[in-house]
């Protein structure tokens, strides 16, 4: 299967793109076996408890199973003889019941206390793998799906696993257990009534397995319909601006609609379906009771068994068929966990980004010497976007990358970056192919400021010190004040103790990309990468701007990109990009003088400039 295509090939900015939910396909259930094998292995050192709660369920059961007995033995001293009581041996047999019950309460009570803790223990290990897969997947993975999707895997799905830990797991174990003691009593008491009471399990099971077929694909499809609503959410108050801007109110609840129908249809179904269950096993366990009332009453007329053993027989009966029904009443909680957790086992089995090679080195001081020998590169194999690009940028050098929208500049940043990896050629660091230096080194020698920038919910100060999570307080007013941040910052009615939403939603736009920029100069990066980073910027901050950025710039080999030209002139390089070839480079000066693309471009902007300073 080929992948989606990319709505801009040449922005696939970290963060991931936002893409309509509702349009990726219904995967298969896989196989219920492989999941819950897997499930298992994520129990750890919980195996020893485990063991040791499927004991206490088995003394549980051991304890219930003498209850039906015991009432057996209290109805049989009561016609012990003609018109005789023998009362010895009933309060005996009423003593003993009280002690059984008793001792159920308390055992199903630690059973479900420690069932709960283990639960809980395993879902956090499972939860803790899921977060630590998505921050080891590449920016593929996420460039190719809705947000909201991913999010439900993480929460939704991941509390259906739990849910079905808790509660699903001990009624599998306890009604086990309990069916086969059941079964075995009966079969000491009478091996006739027996048999008469077995006649409606071939029923029972086929119609579970019925049911099963049935209910198991649509569980799953509706933890996928849940994922697209969330999806739709996420994707809709991220957009709330453009929405209202838009007038797209009506048309955003139409949507909505749409696919909660598509929910609701298919949850009511499920649960339609499923639900049958319960009361067909009523009517199937009424039949079963019928036959032993039948049967039971015959062997007594007979004299072949006492009252006591049918009463015994009844109760051991009520006890085989109970777990069967609290089987079927969970069986909508298997099924959704199971589909929750094959949906976060599918995450979990995407590919990472690359290893470090077993050679890779510590790229230590960098200079930032950066050459490009030949790279070759597209986001999908039958889509080039780069061809043969080839360039060096000297350390220390500024070097700036224009062209139309979709030419491929962000893709060189990209790859630098190894956000992804050149499909041909190589691209080297101070004399070294970047695959040969560990991830983690590579990535902390570069500085990025974005055109969309993003900040996390906390205080102004730990957004500025996200790269540098030892710096001082002193270190992050430096870099504030380089950026010309610390001016608003100090208005703020908190300082840098400023709480922030959800990114940076309480400050402009403006403020944000200088929070930004004071975060990149925080880390004091070897290579600098401004993608059009003074963009969203009002003119005059950018005049401000502009004299810390080339401080900054000073000793470290920046990358620009920029659509005015007019903030590039004094870099020492020009690329021109053009369908993923570089078709002029050179300084400013030098490129206005060939009269070539890079000249139309400028003049084009500049006329513009005019007719609108004429206007």
């Amino acid at each position: 299967m080929s992948p989606p295509p990319r709505p801009a090939p040449d922005r696939p900015i970290p963060g991931g793109t936002r893409h309509r939910p509702g349009t990726g396909p219904v995967v298969k259930p896989k196989d219920w076996k492989a999941t819950v094998k897997r499930l298992w292995s994520y129990f750890g050192k919980e195996r020893a408890l485990l063991t040791f709660i499927f004991g206490m369920v088995i003394v549980d059961s051991i304890v219930m199973l003498s209850a039906p007995y015991l009432i057996g033995v209290s109805i049989d001293s009561m016609s012990a003889g003609q018109g005789h009581v023998n009362f010895g041996q009933t309060q005996i047999a009423l003593l003993a019941l009280l002690v059984s019950y008793v001792s159920d309460g308390a055992l199903t009570f630690a059973q479900g206390w420690m069932m709960a803790g283990v639960s809980q223990r395993m879902v956090r290990r499972l939860r803790g793998s899921l977060f630590a897969k998505v921050q080891k997947l590449p920016l593929r993975f996420f460039d190719t799906r809705p947000h909201g999707e991913l999010m439900s895997r993480l929460s939704n799905d991941i509390d259906n696993v739990s849910t079905t830990v808790a509660q699903a797991l001990v009624q599998v174990m306890t009604g086990s257990v309990a069916i086969v003691g059941a079964i075995i009593m009966m079969l000491v008491l009478s091996p006739v009534l027996t048999l008469a009471s077995l006649i409606t399990v071939p029923a029972v099971l086929l119609l579970t397995r019925m049911i099963a077929r049935q209910t198991g694909p649509l569980f799953k499809e509706q933890q996928v319909q849940l994922g697209k609503l969330n999806a739709q959410v996420e994707e809709t108050i991220s957009g709330i601006h453009i929405v209202k801007a838009f007038n797209r109110e009506d048309k955003v609840i139409e949507e909505f609609e749409a696919v909660n129908e598509q929910l609701r249809r298919v949850g009511l179904q499920a649960q339609i379906r499923s639900g049958l269950l319960m009361p067909i096993m009523n009517v199937i366990s009424n039949v079963g009771f019928t036959a032993i009332a039948i049967v039971g009453g015959w062997l007594a007329v007979k004299s072949w068994i006492t009252i006591g053993v049918i009463a015994s027989f009844l109760s051991y009966s009520r006890q085989f068929v109970r777990p069967l029904n609290d089987l079927a009443n969970t069986f909508n909680m298997l099924q959704s966990g199971l589909a929750g957790a094959e949906r976060v086992f599918e995450i979990l089995d995407e590919q990472e980004e690359p290893a470090d090679k077993p050679y890779a080195v510590e790229l230590q001081d960098p200079i930032g010497h950066v050459a490009f020998e030949g790279v070759h590169f597209g986001y999908r194999p039958d889509v080039p976007i780069l061809r043969d690009i080839s360039f060096d940028a000297p350390a220390g050098s500024s070097t700036a990358l224009v062209g139309p929208t979709g030419a491929g500049k962000t893709t060189i940043v990209n790859l630098l970056t190894r956000f992804y990896d050149a499909t041909a050629g190589s691209i080297m660091i101070d004399g070294r192919e970047i695959r040969d230096y560990t991830m983690d080194s590579l990535r902390k020698c570069f500085g990025i400021v974005l055109q969309d920038t993003y900040l996390f919910s906390g205080t102004i100060k730990d957004n500025i010190r996200y790269g540098k999570p030892d710096a001082t307080d002193e270190e992050i007013r430096d870099s504030a004040a380089m950026a010309n941040a610390d001016v608003f910052i100090r208005r703020l009615p908190n300082g840098y103790d400023t709480m922030l939403s959800e990114n940076g939603g309480n400050l402009s736009q403006g403020q944000r990309q200088l929070l930004a920029i004071a975060r990149v100069i925080l880390s004091k990066p070897s290579i600098l990468i401004l993608d059009e980073a003074t963009s969203s910027i009002d003119t005059r901050t950018e005049l401000h701007i502009q004299d810390a950025l080339l401080n900054i710039m000073k000793g470290r080999t920046t990358f620009i990109i920029a659509h005015r030209l007019n903030t590039i002139r004094e870099a020492d390089r020009i690329m021109v990009i053009d369908h993923g070839e570089i078709v002029e480079h050179g300084s400013h000066d030098e490129l206005i003088r060939r009269e070539g693309v890079y000249y139309r471009m400028f003049m084009n902007q500049f006329r513009n400039l005019e007719g609108a300073a004429g206007y």
